[in-house]
């Protein structure tokens, strides 16, 4: 019964007051064993693969239909690698696998480790807007992000980014529309989908960023490939749906 909760048991509806991510590229060889056998790196030019850090200020979190007085507000990071599913029906999935979240709130992490597989664990979250910079970061997780958060024309793409252009970057700007959670003693795969509106991205410029989980990793040559911003926009989870994996 418990570990049946953990399915995504019901739709869940926030408001993102901001979601900035930044996708970082590796060669594929390096994480292709960070994900489970059902997955396929999701990658571009059959080199290079993604992972994903996802910084977003959440309001209302709440079962789909309650009203806002039962959501709860807080803080969340993501590290998602970028990956593939063929379902059952054969129909290809572009989403998301979850590597690590953390929350600012312990109530965000209890409620998440009792309804999701995502692993919550709490941590401090410190943002300062000024002057057209917004520098967001942890001083327990070690990670810092400074960017220009200003809508302006003709930002560059990050120097080292394997995309010729934003367009091609865009591709790969989370989050997607699924996630996926896998289960090897049973090899059943957990599919959330997630619904949005109005969903454009922009691009900004990262002036610096330091994230101790990815250097941990060790994972060579890793390179910023974009960084994008949403703001003021509705979201919602679909419930949770199982189906068996077939391996091929």
């Amino acid at each position: 019964m418990l570990s049946a909760l953990k399915n995504h048991p019901f739709a869940v509806e926030a408001f993102f007051e901001s979601s900035l991510v930044l996708t970082f590229a590796v060669e594929k060889s390096q994480i292709q064993d960070l994900i489970p056998p059902c997955l396929a790196l999701d990658t571009y030019n059959d080199r290079w693969a993604f992972i994903a850090v996802a910084m977003v200020q959440t309001k209302s979190l709440r079962p789909k239909g309650f009203p806002r007085i039962f959501g709860n507000d807080f803080f969340l990071v993501g590290y998602r690698v970028f990956v593939q599913y063929i379902n059952n029906a054969g129909k290809r999935l572009r989403g998301l696998y979850i590597l690590r979240s953390e929350t600012n709130k312990k109530t965000m992490e209890v409620l998440g480790n009792i309804f999701t597989h995502y692993n919550y664990t709490t941590t401090d979250i410190n943002q300062v807007k000024k002057n057209g910079i917004l520098e967001i970061g942890s001083t327990r997780s070690g990670f810092k992000v400074s960017i220009q958060n200003q809508e302006t024309e003709n930002i560059p793409l990050p120097p080292a980014s394997p995309f010729a252009d934003w367009k091609e970057a865009r591709r790969f700007a989370g989050p997607l529309p699924f996630t996926f959670t896998y289960n090897s003693q049973t090899k059943k795969v957990l599919i959330i989908e997630g619904v949005r509106e109005n969903w454009v991205p922009r691009p900004v410029q990262v002036i610096d960023n330091k994230f101790s989980f990815l250097a941990n990793m060790k994972l060579r040559d890793m390179k910023l490939a974009n960084a994008f911003i949403i703001e003021n926009i509705p979201y919602h989870w679909k419930k949770g749906r199982l189906e068996q994996w077939k391996a091929a």
